[in-house]
């Protein structure tokens, strides 16, 4: 699974880890992360990452 940078404040999601911040188990892929979802250290939605090559 890929990794996603948020395009904002640099945090990267790591499906592997998931983010316990927001209740989201590890091996969630990016794409199945709730609509709701936000970066956990700005705020932004999930429209404002990028998948890292």
């Amino acid at each position: 699974m890929s990794k996603w940078e948020c395009t904002v404040c640099g945090y990267i999601y790591d499906p592997a880890e998931g983010d316990s911040s927001q209740d989201v188990a590890p091996g969630t892929a990016f794409a199945d992360l709730p609509e709701d979802w936000v970066c956990p250290e700005c705020g932004v939605g999930k429209d404002m990452f990028e998948e890292m090559a």
